[in-house]
């Protein structure tokens, strides 16, 4: 075993530390995101750019809301030069994270440039001068407080992991009535399960809302509790997280979802990969709602016709103006009143039928804007002339990555291309917009909307549509990023192969570097491969140096 130490004790001894042979990539960079709203956080990016550039690395892929300037206050421009300045002195290019399509980074102009989801032909009924929403059949959860048992049987339900060691009736916690529903011991479930299901029928193209009483007891993980509602084939209709405490008294949880072409939906609570604590359930509802968060911009009409007569009424005339104030996307509040003006030609007792978009939030709060809108191009090119006077970078990054919604608007319809090709030609909006600031910019992609073994492909979460040849429809000097680990052969083949210059988003937040080791050898077998980076979502700067060493000291084979 000690000769096997003999080769790396001589390297050491004549040549110092030891570093694999492969080609040293020109664009070596860290990713760093701060908002830069208070001082101490320029301090801290400082830091990072200092050891990023002592250690080889040359260039810094920074986000920090540079599309939204226009929004920023002038000390936030005094810290962002104090950066540029950093980066200046160190020989660090500045590349700049801009137009976030999936994460909506134009919303802070106009929420109303969200991707909105039809409603159509809501029956209302009017009184009073209000038209209020009048369903056409009950929709509701049965049994949804729980009162109708036997033993830890419950009546109106399809679907509950292990009852009487899993799911329990509860007699003495409850919310309201006589009884709850417990659930325990989810080491007993093969995979962590604790659940309850109940199928329900559901009008099509209609907004719902979910809602239960929980409590929990130091329940962990808590973010495994979720609210779910399914299609029949299991697509989620709103993929949506919770805040949850592990130790919580009793609280309103809700879930706004769109019912789609379904006309029965599966509605599930409760933990997927639970490992201990308690959670109780109580008064699970459901009905359907009027328009919250509606969507008012020229993609998104509001029709409002006689149900008899078929005649479309005018807005601000024979109804008026029909906002959401609290447009948050959530649906922790209720609808706006559409209310009838004198003079209208809607007249009370009147039945209408009502068709409207409106927007959601889902995972964490995520909310997507429309491709198709060409108010977002305009927010852009404003937002781009103040980041070339700003900061003068010649390198800037799309952020057009987990785009999770899209298609489903009366404008994207009306467009009659597939998801593929109105991807495509929003990001070459983009290209055009940074290109028409500095003609020389270099442009680079996150490449995971383009990349058919990651999200380039259908059925994508509530995309309506297919994004499979979505590279087809992009600018060919665009840079990749690629960042997919397991699939980073194949991923960086595929880009390769169409001739598009290539990166690796590495690290990811690893315990070591086997990951970007690993991307090295990839690279290094990718004709096109221009670069590597840093790349952490946590945060985490340990290893920052030991990564540059990595991939700037590395035995130049050319």
């Amino acid at each position: 075993m000690k000769i096997l130490w003999l080769p790396v004790f001589i390297c050491l001894l004549f040549n110092g530390p030891c570093f694999p042979e492969g080609k040293i990539y020109p664009y070596r960079w860290v990713y760093i995101s701060a908002d830069l709203s208070e001082n101490y956080q320029v301090n801290e990016v400082e830091k990072k750019l200092k050891t990023a550039a002592a250690h080889g690395l040359n260039g810094v892929v920074f986000a920090s809301g540079l599309d939204r300037l226009s929004g920023k206050n002038a000390d936030y421009f005094d810290r962002l030069r104090k950066v540029k300045s950093t980066c200046d002195s160190l020989n660090m290019e500045i590349i700049p994270v801009i137009f976030s399509a999936g994460h909506g980074s134009a919303l802070f102009r106009n929420k109303n440039l969200a991707e909105g989801f039809p409603v159509k032909d809501a029956l209302f009924t009017v009184k009073d001068n209000i038209a209020v929403l009048t369903p056409e059949f009950p929709v509701k959860i049965e049994n949804g407080g729980f009162e109708e048992y036997k033993e830890n049987k419950l009546s109106g339900y399809n679907f509950y992991d292990q009852p009487g060691e899993v799911s329990l009736v509860d007699t003495k916690e409850f919310f309201e009535g006589r009884a709850s529903l417990r659930f325990q011991m989810f080491r007993t479930n093969p995979y962590g399960h604790g659940r309850i299901m109940q199928e329900v029928k559901v009008k099509p193209n209609r907004l719902y809302r979910v809602s239960l009483m929980l409590k929990t007891d130091k329940l962990e993980p808590a973010d495994s509790f979720k609210i779910q509602v399914l299609n029949l084939k299991g697509k989620a209709l709103a993929p949506v997280e919770f805040n949850i405490k592990p130790t919580r008294d009793w609280r309103k949880v809700t879930l706004g979802f769109n019912s789609g072409e379904n006309e029965v939906v599966r509605v599930y609570a409760g933990v997927w990969g639970g490992r201990f604590g308690r959670f109780w359930l109580d008064d699970w509802q459901i009905e359907e709602l009027g328009p919250v968060n509606i969507l008012r911009r020229p993609g998104t009409p509001l029709t409002v016709k006689g149900e008899v007569t078929g005649l479309a009424y005018e807005e601000g005339k024979d109804f008026e103006p029909v906002i959401d104030p609290e447009l948050n996307f959530r649906f922790d509040h209720e609808a706006p009143l559409l209310k009838i003006p004198q003079g209208s030609r809607i007249k009370n007792g009147e039945k209408l039928r009502v068709s409207y978009y409106h927007g959601m939030a889902i995972l964490n709060g995520q909310v997507a804007a429309c491709l198709s809108e060409p108010e977002l191009y305009e927010i852009w090119k404003q937002e781009m002339g103040l980041l070339y006077k700003t900061l003068r970078a010649k390198k800037y990054v799309l952020s057009m990555d987990e785009i999770r919604m899209g298609g489903t608007c009366r404008l994207c319809k009306d467009r009659k291309m597939p998801m593929a090709e109105i991807l495509g030609d929003a990001i070459t909006n983009e290209y055009n917009i940074v290109k028409a600031a500095d003609p020389q910019a270099e442009i680079f992609i996150w490449s995971d909307m383009l990349d058919p073994e990651h999200n380039a492909h259908d059925n994508y979460y509530l995309v309506d549509g297919d994004f499979s040849g979505s590279w087809n429809y992009i600018p060919k000097d665009l840079g990749i990023i690629c960042w997919n680990y397991k699939t980073r052969e194949t991923s960086l083949k595929h880009f390769d192969n169409l001739g598009f210059k290539t990166m690796a988003g590495a690290y990811y937040d690893s315990k070591d570097l086997e990951n970007p080791k690993a991307w090295l050898g990839s690279l290094d077998r990718t004709k096109s491969a221009a670069g590597i980076m840093y790349t952490t979502w946590e945060n985490r700067y340990e290893l920052l140096s030991a990564f540059g060493e990595l991939v700037s000291k590395r035995k130049d084979q050319k």
